[in-house]
């Protein structure tokens, strides 16, 4: 193993004070979603907003004089870039982050901010990583690896140990998996602590690195996924055999599952999670028979999302509820029509949010028009009697998607 227990109980002191001992908080909503007995450990609650200051402060404390004067890079999708960034600004060391092209601008802006030079390059952490090797080599850095460094996997499987002295009771914990820096020390910890405890990780599907790794197949890895902080297509030299030895599933969840939970935690704790952040809650979700009747650990590790991605997630989360649906009418184009149409939805209880004329469709009379309008609604019974009494009315509603009509 890259770390034993004592190097977390190290790393721990070396933190204290410095990086916030964050909540862990029972989540009775959760439970009720999932049916299983779940608690929370908030660290999106740090000040960069992700469990990675843990990490990056325990690896920057450990440079020498002479490592702190020439400064340090690393490579990130944003998480770690903020945690090194805002520590090494701290600490008085130059930073320098290469972050790929597809990073999320609020990331960007927030590493920026926090005083390190921002080099931005390539698609994926991969190409970012290649950046930054080339540039540790030129400048003479100190290379601060977001995952496969013993001093950062050390730093984050602190968690585990506050996670343990305020739930001792849990039974299982579920916990997102990149390149394995955040599960492998937790795992390590959690296990060393309470040995009976189970660790599950939650892999994005469109990149089940560890999933491959372990299992020996081949599944493509690539798109674009709500999971950014986790689309890593190279697992850790250091962190493999960890999480071989010590992780006893990985769950592969899909980007609608990722949404439901980004969603979940927003609507029913009131809080702000990423898509890597919920990637736990949305293993529950995809796989609940793993988890039903269990004491359940979550971490949410990140809450950095980009505003305009979470306001179409609940967009269409709404949609999936049926608690908004879009329909397209087909109506004669004379004076009324319109008003006779709102008169009726109003009857209905549908909230009017959006209306949209078309007269132009081909499939449309010379002398009629379309009409798609999307409307609130409570429940998929009421859009049922709804779509009744339109087409009832000779106005052929067809359901089209809302997330498109918002749009």
């Amino acid at each position: 193993m890259a770390i034993t227990l004592a190097d977390v109980e190290a790393a721990r002191r070396t933190i204290a004070g410095r990086v916030l001992r964050t909540p862990m908080l029972p989540a009775p909503k959760l439970s009720a979603l999932t049916g299983a007995s779940v608690q929370v450990k908030y660290e999106n609650l740090q000040v960069t907003n992700s469990f990675k200051e843990r990490g990056a402060l325990n690896k920057l404390a450990s440079l020498s004089a002479v490592e702190r004067e020439r400064g340090v890079i690393a490579m990130s999708a944003g998480n770690h870039a903020q945690a090194v960034a805002y520590h090494a600004a701290r600490l008085g060391i130059p930073a320098t982050i290469v972050m790929p092209v597809t990073t999320p601008f609020v990331k960007v802006h927030a590493t920026k901010a926090c005083g390190a030079e921002v080099v931005l390059h390539g698609e994926t952490i991969a190409d970012a990583q290649l950046r930054a090797e080339t540039l540790e080599h030129e400048r003479g850095l100190t290379f601060v690896h977001p995952y496969d460094d013993a001093k950062v996997i050390a730093g984050q499987g602190t968690i585990a140990l506050e996670m343990l002295e305020d739930a001792p009771d849990l039974d299982l914990i579920v916990i997102p998996i990149g390149g394995g820096g955040l599960i492998a020390g937790n795992a390590l910890a959690a296990r060393a602590v309470k040995p009976s405890i189970e660790i599950v990780g939650a892999e994005a599907a469109l990149y089940p690195s560890f999933w491959n790794t372990l299992r020996g197949e081949a599944r493509p890895l690539g798109g674009a996924t709500l999971a950014e902080g986790i689309a890593v297509k190279n697992v850790g030299a250091l962190t493999l055999p960890i999480v071989r030895d010590l992780v006893a599933e990985i769950v592969l969840v899909d980007e609608q599952s990722l949404e439901r939970a980004v969603n979940a935690y927003l609507t029913l704790q009131k809080t702000m999670a990423e898509g890597a952040g919920a990637a736990g809650l949305a293993a529950m979700l995809a796989k609940p028979e793993r988890f039903r009747g269990r004491n359940v650990g979550l971490v949410l590790c990140g809450g950095n999302i980009d505003p305009r991605i979470l306001a179409s997630i609940m967009v269409r989360e709404l949609e999936r509820d049926e608690r908004m649906v879009s329909v397209r009418l087909t109506i004669p184009d004379r004076p009324g029509v319109l008003g006779q149409i709102a008169t009726r939805l109003g009857e209905l209880s549908a909230n009017i949010l959006e209306v949209d004329h078309h007269r132009l469709f081909l499939d449309v009379p010379a002398k009629g028009a379309k009409v798609d309008v999307t409307v609130e609604t409570r429940d998929r019974a009421h859009v049922q009697e709804i779509l009744a009494a339109l087409e009832a009315e000779g106005f052929q509603p067809q359901r089209i998607e809302a997330a498109v009509a918002m749009e």
